[in-house]
């Protein structure tokens, strides 16, 4: 059945008038990529058992001692080869959240600690946009506030790139941070926290907003920025009337670039208030969630004095917290993505 989708998938995307259906296009588009990765493992995996029978024939039907040899050398490369295809078909025919093809907004805001929070909301800006420069993803800030003393009290950016929500969805959480500060003049550890909401960025087809329903206000940018940003009135900001979203864009010197990344944000953050109820009922058949549990739960803390890294929802810890913080996450991401994939064949095992 995938196989004959994909190849119907396959026609229909260059046929003239899909392409001239923007919209068909793109979901007929999306859906070949999510489908090509099963349909090159089936070929894979259909080669090996291929040779598997192809061997089992030489044992049953050959005369040659050397032919036997080289076909049981055969069966034992390619039988473990097969099981472990088998576990990988697996996983790749786990349906995918339909959101984790999309780019992300990505939100961190310092939580209780003071100026140390927003340090740390800092640290983690920075970790996350060297993540992204490692994975080759782009990243747009749409609105910053600075702390008193470094760091920021929030910043928003966009992330676009392969995959990006689904791969950055399970950073979305409380950050904690153990560490002494720059301002701590007795050398005691204080722990301070950042929160981290990774959106999915909404197209214009996800969310329908009427021009009606919003409220636009303007206003000069603060911060850093030059004469031109703190003198002009092209700050942004958006509230959506009937659900009372809102959203905000200071990062460009143009009031129209400004607007339409504050409209992104804003379709965004509407379009996450029915996401969160869609999840809130996968949650309610779980045990335990991993990429959309309650985002005001602790999720991870960054230990400086023990260099550690832990994070409390599969119990990993690392001691490699001078690397994570520069923005290798790799390992902890994959071992996320590792414990939500198992966690959704035990349901598709217990269903």
């Amino acid at each position: 059945m995938i196989k004959l989708r994909f190849d119907d998938v396959s026609q229909q995307i260059i046929e003239p008038e899909v392409i001239a259906d923007m919209k068909r296009y793109i979901q007929l588009n999306k859906e070949y990529k999510d489908l090509q990765p099963i349909v090159d493992a089936y070929n894979a995996y259909k080669t090996v058992c291929d040779n598997i029978d192809e061997s089992n024939e030489i044992l049953e039907t050959e005369d040659d001692d050397e032919m036997k040899e080289m076909a049981r050398m055969e069966l034992d490369e390619a039988i473990p080869k097969k099981a472990e295809m088998e576990e990988v078909i697996k996983v790749l025919l786990i349906p995918k959240d339909p959101e984790d093809s999309k780019n992300a907004v990505v939100e961190i805001r310092a939580g209780a600690g003071g100026d140390e929070a927003s340090i740390f909301a800092g640290d983690l800006y920075r970790m996350y946009t060297r993540y992204c420069e490692s994975k080759k993803w782009r990243t747009e800030l749409v609105d910053v506030t600075h702390g008193t003393a470094g760091g920021y009290k929030e910043i928003v950016m966009n992330v676009s790139g392969e995959d990006v929500y689904g791969t950055m969805k399970y950073e979305s959480g409380v950050h904690r941070v153990q560490r002494v500060p720059q301002t701590e003049t007795q050398g005691r550890v204080h722990t301070s926290a950042a929160s981290v909401v990774v959106l999915p960025e909404a197209e214009e087809f996800d969310v329908q907003i009427s021009e009606k329903d919003i409220k636009k206000e303007t206003y000069c940018s603060s911060g850093p920025g030059g004469q031109s940003v703190n003198t002009t009135y092209s700050a942004v900001r958006l509230t959506h009337i009937p659900s009372g979203v809102v959203a905000q864009c200071q990062d460009q010197k143009s009031q129209i670039k400004n607007h339409a990344k504050a409209l992104q944000v804003l379709r965004s953050r509407i379009f996450e208030i029915e996401l969160a109820k869609r999840n809130e009922e996968i949650a309610g058949k779980r045990k335990t969630m991993v990429s959309t549990g309650d985002r005001s739960a602790k999720i991870r803390t960054y230990n400086y004095p023990q260099g550690r890294v832990t994070d409390h929802r599969i119990g990993l810890t690392l001691y490699s917290l001078n690397d994570i913080v520069n923005g290798d996450i790799h390992k902890i991401i994959e071992e996320l993505t590792v414990a939500e994939n198992a966690e959704r064949l035990k349901e598709g095992n217990d269903d």
